[in-house]
């Protein structure tokens, strides 16, 4: 029996050590974190929806300055773009669309005062489309280098990324001008700009101001024939190489000329109105002033000879390395041990002819222009000066010939013009994608700015409702636990009260039995 008894007590120690253990124990209810999630999701959704719309409202307040941008997109197609070269071999600036004249032009066309352009050329930015064959080919020799291959790296700085397309972005924010007024000056802007890099590589403009700035009036009669065949000389080499160029035989519209009619035009003029005044000045000998004209053909013999001289060492220098180059031997083997071999010129060879003609040239105009001055001064040293009849008539001819000329000029200047327009430059520069805007676009611009800080916030809210749902949860869950761990101690000491009281009972019985 007392083995019993002790057998009982440690049954009851270890349901309670067991009990005791559970009390440390936390309870996780996946019911009860559901159970949270609904009591607090009405909150958790109005506050999204609250923040959803606050966020975008807030960041059109604060940044819809920089949601005032006008995109386009411009293209220039000529030869040379490929390498960042301007039609007249020069480095092509693309920054030159933002060019004070140009955006003034714009202003001007659209009736607008010109105070805030400065304000409209620092909104105006350019970024170059690099293609995307070039960016295929620096990546490919860029994973080739890294792995150590270092001629992948010179192939990758081989690799043009001269941009032939930009992109040209328009922030009006702080122009004064918004919406529509804005879209069409930008639109302007680009139209103009089309106009500006025409004249600023037409070529011919330049040429014409550099004609047309020499008065012949200042010179004494001889000198300006002289300035007259220089300036012929400029404008038939300036139409030969047009010509040259040229391989659609275009003919001028606006005058009717090819480059090849207007370049015999000047040769006519050359050869029979300028030498006509030329021969009659000389053989009549009409000055302002025969010491000064002597002392001019002096120089200008001097100055020849000088030229010549310098042409006929470069003849003798070219000459010699013509005899003495070794041109290029191509062995070819046949068959039955048959071999046959040939020379070939190579780009160098072909570079001294080149230059050894060019000194033959020189050297024959000079001979020419020396013998010239030389007839010259022979004859203004045998005669008297002309008297003034003569000299009227001479001032009329060199009056008449400048009307021809300054008409020749024009007339090349037109023709050259139409050609760059039509042909040379047609698509040297064009407008891919004109700005455009719209309230939606606008919109949509912001709310896509807007989505990383909203997506951030919502995503911190949910974190908050979620945890606060979980450890609420836990803290409801423990505490049901500990209630009904409190209410189940009591009656389990009932129970043990009223098992024990019968055993006591019958004990007593057995007992009072022995006695």
């Amino acid at each position: 029996m007392m083995n019993d008894e002790k057998g009982r007590q440690h049954y009851l120690n270890v349901k309670l050590e067991n009990e005791n253990e559970n009390e440390n124990e936390i309870i996780i209810s996946f019911s009860g974190i559901i159970r949270q999630l609904k009591r607090f999701l009405l909150i958790w959704l109005v506050a999204a929806i609250i923040v959803g719309v606050l966020v975008p409202v807030g960041y059109a307040i604060f940044s819809s300055d920089q949601h005032k941008n006008l995109s386009a997109l411009v293209s220039f197609n000529y030869d040379g773009i490929e390498k960042g070269k301007a039609p007249d071999g020069s480095t092509f600036d693309p920054y030159s669309i933002k060019n004070p004249a140009v955006i003034e032009k714009a202003l001007t066309s659209l009736g607008q005062d010109l105070t805030q352009l400065e304000a409209i050329r620092q909104g105006i930015s350019v970024e170059g489309i690099v293609p995307s064959d070039a960016q295929d080919k620096i990546t490919m020799y860029k994973s080739i280098y890294e792995q150590g291959n270092l001629n992948a790296g010179e192939k990758m700085l081989e690799v043009s990324v001269n941009p032939t397309q930009f992109k040209v972005t328009f922030n009006y924010s702080k122009s004064g001008f918004q919406g529509q007024q804005a879209v069409d000056l930008f639109n302007t802007i680009l139209t103009c700009y089309s106009e500006y890099f025409f004249e600023t590589y037409g070529f011919n403009q330049a040429l014409g101001s550099a004609v047309t700035a020499l008065d012949y009036t200042e010179y004494d009669y001889a000198q300006a024939i002289d300035v007259f065949d220089s300036t012929l000389s400029t404008l038939q080499e300036y139409v030969n190489n047009l010509s040259s160029e040229d391989t659609t035989r275009f003919r001028s519209n606006a005058t009717g000329y090819t480059f090849s009619d207007l370049s015999k035009s000047i040769s006519t003029i050359r050869e029979v109105d300028l030498d006509v005044i030329s021969s009659y000045v000389t053989v009549n000998t009409v000055t302002k002033d025969k010491a000064t004209l002597l002392a001019y053909y002096n120089y200008r013999i001097e100055n020849l000879e000088r030229d010549k001289k310098i042409s006929e060492d470069e003849l003798k220098v070219v000459t010699d390395a013509i005899e003495k180059y070794e041109k290029d031997t191509i062995i070819i083997y046949g068959d039955n041990q048959d071999t046959s071999q040939y020379t070939q010129a190579s780009v160098a060879y072909d570079n001294l002819i080149t230059r050894k003609i060019n000194a033959q040239k020189a050297v024959s105009t000079y001979s020419q222009r020396i013998d010239q001055y030389q007839k010259r001064v022979s004859e203004l040293n045998g005669k008297s000066a002309a008297n003034n009849t003569k000299v009227e008539k001479v001032e009329a001819d060199l009056e008449t010939l400048s009307k021809k000329v300054s008409k020749l000029l024009k007339e090349v200047n037109d023709t050259a013009n139409e050609y760059y327009e039509t042909v040379y430059l047609s698509n040297a520069y064009s407008i891919l994608v004109p700005a455009t805007t719209s309230a939606l676009a606008t919109t949509k611009s912001i709310i896509k700015a807007a989505m990383v800080p909203l997506l951030i916030l919502e995503a911190l809210m949910f974190v908050a409702y979620f945890g606060s749902s979980f450890i609420l949860a836990l803290i409801v869950e423990n505490r049901k636990k500990k209630g009904l761990a409190a209410y189940a101690e009591p009656e389990q000491e009932t129970v043990s009260e009223k098992t024990s009281e019968p055993e006591k009972t019958a004990e007593s019985t057995e007992t009072d039995s022995l006695s």
